[in-house]
């Protein structure tokens, strides 16, 4: 049987996800949810792993959802529907909230469901040939569960424009939208991921997992006293950590920190 996902971990602990259904466009469908949902839990358990990079095989990073999976689930009962939607959900909340770092590498197309996991990821870059689109509206469907995770990205104004029109847009474009981070040529992608992965691996492992936490804290909360209190206990409890404590150290005696040796 074929794999679905291609995996490798380089010496340095990233993990290189691969979609594996070119075929297909990296379209998914329930046994590739399924096994994302699996990979998600297995690295969120590994200490080893510093970060994580999501694409797809051949020309598309994610065509979305696999038709003849959503025929499928257009006959069964409404509660059976809301629990498939709800595995699809879960996992794209266990890629958001990973406590490493997550990089989309957009090497093609990304549609529909492929959007939601890029928004979800931390980082996204994008090739030349990358293009995205939400064409849910055209099938008489709507981009419901991916939906937090793209308003997140783009804001409510670019929302509306990409849900109610599915308007496929460039890379360039979804650089203007906020949907990812850089657009860059082909031929520069894996040089512009290892200048980022460079700059990830010289971080506290534990600060960036807090740092994360701290933007899911902050992040749509009015300044009150509550976030001012919140805010106040995890730097100090940043301070008083053995890995803060160890990069203050370092800076002051102008030596690396133990996680960059």
């Amino acid at each position: 049987m074929k794999n679905l996902l291609l995996k490798n971990v380089d010496e340095r602990g990233v993990f290189y996800l691969t979609l594996n259904r070119p075929e297909i466009m990296n379209a998914f469908d329930d046994a590739l949810i399924a096994e994302l949902d699996k990979t998600f839990s297995e690295i969120e358990k590994n200490d080893k792993i510093r970060a994580l990079i999501l694409t797809g095989k051949g020309k598309a990073f994610s065509a979305g959802a696999d038709f003849h999976w959503m025929r499928r689930m257009s006959k069964l009962t409404r509660e059976k529907n809301i629990q498939d939607a709800m595995v699809f959900s879960n996992m794209l909340r266990k890629l958001h909230t990973l406590r490493i770092p997550t990089i989309a590498k957009v090497n093609g197309a990304a549609y529909g469901g492929g959007v939601g996991l890029v928004a979800a990821c931390d980082i996204a870059i994008g090739g030349e040939n990358a293009k995205f689109c939400l064409s849910e509206v055209r099938l008489g469907l709507i981009p419901a569960v991916i939906s937090p995770y793209v308003i997140r990205s783009v804001g409510s104004r670019n929302a509306r424009y990409l849900f109610l029109t599915a308007t496929p847009i460039s890379g360039t474009k979804a650089v203007s939208m906020g949907l990812i981070n850089e657009s860059v040529q082909d031929k520069e992608m894996d040089e512009y991921l290892e200048k980022i992965l460079s700059s990830i691996l010289k971080g506290g492992k534990k600060a960036q997992a807090m740092s994360k936490d701290l933007i899911f804290a902050v992040e749509g909360k009015e300044i009150d006293a509550n976030v001012l209190r919140d805010t106040a206990i995890r730097i100090a409890d940043a301070r008083a950590d053995i890995e803060g404590k160890e990069g203050v150290e370092a800076f002051l005696n102008k030596r690396a920190p133990n996680w960059q040796e």
